[in-house]
């Protein structure tokens, strides 16, 4: 089924042409657009999350949900599925295109044959981080509301997404690091203490560890300038200040010393932990522990001690910043996936994220149950009911 919305106007980044086959609950689907942002609204389980997911597929990583490859198929379907767009900038437009196709005996996965393709403009690219060079996409999920009361692993997670879009080798270090990482923990477990085959490992974790807790430091620096910045904003005072810090080792090295001298120390103690390291069987030291912090200012309250509104509009405002930031670096603003985002919001705040969007001039794709909760918009965004895999668009009233 196909949607055109009329009146179509381009600018920084914009998807304005969206196909997506056998993905979720969707067969097939069209959906056309101009650059004012989208709302979808329909009932739960109508397949409004599922739009916003494939679009973050045409990122690198596994999507806002982290879902397998194949949990992404329709299950009336062969068990692939592609998601493809057409993207405008100022610059001119670019066709992306993803989806998983089933190639027996592949290195991927030699079990299903399962293997990831990517297409920029027709033409086959190894590995997904080359979208990231034509399109940045953010997200906020209602997962994330609990960002604050659960465990490290998703604030850093979070951290390294925000890290990525200013710093795309961000991704290949982290993968590198955890890499060797394995590779030391397996010779540790092995009880394998080959001297110069460790410390060439170690040498490696310090390089790339040091490296990525300095990207993720930088990252948190450069979002605390914008969000105080954003006092001035359209939204000044809708959104309460969020101040944001790397809590870890080397990054608290960092503080101290140089980034040669971080990397000293950190390859000398994990020569030290290897005994250690080889009963717990990890590496017990390093970025891959570290956390991310953040602070109501106002009230100079830990985010996890904040009500669940407050951590809500917190999250808000450093997915906002992030955005101002992306825009001002890159002269384009990033694509904003936010689902279910009026949720816990009163109407202040809705009409101040609708101001900030407007005025960034951001394509921001949000998803809802209540069209009411958006009316405000107006004409300043383009409506479309999601009813079980169909997409009609909604008057505006």
């Amino acid at each position: 089924m196909g949607v055109a919305i009329e009146e179509p106007f381009v600018s920084a980044y914009a998807i304005t042409r969206l196909i997506l086959t056998n993905f979720r609950n969707y067969t097939y689907l069209k959906v056309e657009a101009d650059s004012r942002p989208v709302v979808l609204t329909g009932a739960n389980g109508s397949g409004k999350t599922n739009l916003l997911e494939a679009i973050s597929f045409l990122n690198p990583g596994r999507g806002l949900r982290r879902a397998k490859l194949a949990d992404a198929a329709n299950t009336k379907g062969s068990g692939g599925w592609a998601v493809a767009a057409d993207v405008s900038t100022d610059d001119g437009e670019t066709t992306l295109g993803t989806g998983l196709i089933s190639v027996p005996g592949t290195v991927e996965n030699k079990e299903t044959g399962e293997r990831r393709s990517v297409k920029i403009d027709g033409q086959n690219v190894n590995g997904s981080s080359a979208l990231a060079d034509y399109l940045k996409v953010s997200w906020l999920t209602p997962q994330m509301d609990r960002l604050f009361q659960e465990g490290a692993v998703g604030r850093r997670r979070f951290l390294d997404r925000l890290t990525f879009g200013f710093d795309p080798a961000h991704s290949k270090r982290m993968t590198a690091f955890e890499k060797v990482m394995r590779d030391r923990n397996r010779l540790l477990k092995e009880g394998r203490y080959d001297r110069h085959w460790l410390a060439s490992l170690e040498r490696s974790l310090a390089e790339t560890g040091t490296a990525i807790a300095a990207a993720r430091r930088e990252t948190a620096a450069r979002l605390n300038s914008s969000m105080e910045a954003a006092a001035l904003g359209p939204g000044a005072g809708a959104f309460p200040k969020a101040e944001v810090s790397v809590e870890g080792l080397l990054e608290g090295w960092l503080e101290e010393m140089s980034a040669l001298a971080v990397e000293d120390k950190y390859r000398s103690e994990l020569e030290a932990s290897r005994r250690q390291d080889a009963m717990a069987g990890s590496t017990t030291l390093g970025p891959h522990r570290s956390d991310l912090g953040v602070l109501h200012k106002d009230k100079g309250m830990p985010a996890g001690l904040c009500s669940t509104g407050e951590q809500k509009a917190l999250l808000i405002s450093i997915i906002l910043g992030d955005a101002r930031l992306q825009t001002g670096m890159q002269g384009q603003a990033p694509v904003l996936l936010l689902d279910e985002i009026t949720a816990h919001l009163d109407q202040k705040r809705r009409a101040a994220l609708f101001d900030e969007i407007e005025d960034m001039k951001t394509q921001a794709w949000m998803t809802g149950t209540d069209y009411a909760l958006f009316s405000e918009l107006g004409n300043r965004a383009q409506f479309l009911t999601v009813d079980n895999g169909t997409i009609c668009r909604t008057a505006v009233s």
